[in-house]
């Protein structure tokens, strides 16, 4: 069962991941750079219409280049996105571990919610440029596939039973109630906060099973 969350800030007492190598954080670093091109070329030109070799010459790189951090420039988008899940899965990990896995996964999303609260209009271009690019849709449910992956051993160790079915459920219920809280929140023009129609999208199946 799955109540309706409510708020708790208490720290956590996990440990912290270590961190990435020196060349690991290079590499990260010049994805995003040439991430924060692609994305400038998206919104001024659309999707469809960039190429890989007009990311690859405004970032200063070869095509052959582009292709050492990037397989296509579908992956330009994924990966943002994929870099989202594990972000939301970071934050996961330190919840309190006395807190109810709906709470947890609910609170995990503030890294989503607060992106849109920090740059709205950054964040409303993503996502209509997911809606968008048809080719992408396909391929954006694998990786939301890969957040339940990530998420569910979390929730698991959380559960009295530790059951892995129930884990996995609650991931997917989730990561749905997101879904349906950002195609709302694009429809609606942002008139209401990305994090306000999460608590009421999760809330709202939190109600099917109270107890």
């Amino acid at each position: 069962m799955t109540p309706r969350p409510h708020v708790s800030r208490e720290p956590s007492t996990r440990r912290a991941e270590p961190p990435a190598s020196l060349r690991d954080r290079t590499r990260q670093a010049m994805r995003e750079e040439v991430s924060a091109v692609a994305f400038r070329l998206f919104a001024e030109q659309g999707f469809d219409a960039t190429t890989v070799e007009q990311i690859a010459a405004e970032a200063g790189l070869s095509r052959a280049t582009f292709f050492r951090y990037f397989g296509t420039k579908d992956d330009v988008v994924l990966d943002a996105f994929a870099r989202s899940g594990h972000e939301v899965t970071k934050a996961l990990r330190t919840r309190p571990d006395d807190e109810h896995p709906w709470t947890s996964l609910r609170r995990s999303f503030d890294v989503i919610t607060d992106a849109e609260l920090d740059d709205p209009e950054g964040t409303r271009k993503f996502m209509a440029l997911l809606s968008d690019a048809c080719a992408l849709m396909t391929r954006q449910w694998e990786k939301t596939q890969g957040w339940e992956s990530q998420m569910a051993p979390e929730i698991a160790r959380r559960l009295p039973d530790g059951s892995q079915l129930r884990a996995h459920v609650m991931a997917a219920a989730a990561i749905s109630c997101l879904d349906a809280a950002t195609d709302a929140w694009t429809a609606g023009g942002g008139e209401a906060s990305l994090a306000q129609l999460l608590d009421q999208a999760m809330t709202a199946l939190g109600d099917l099973n109270p107890a």
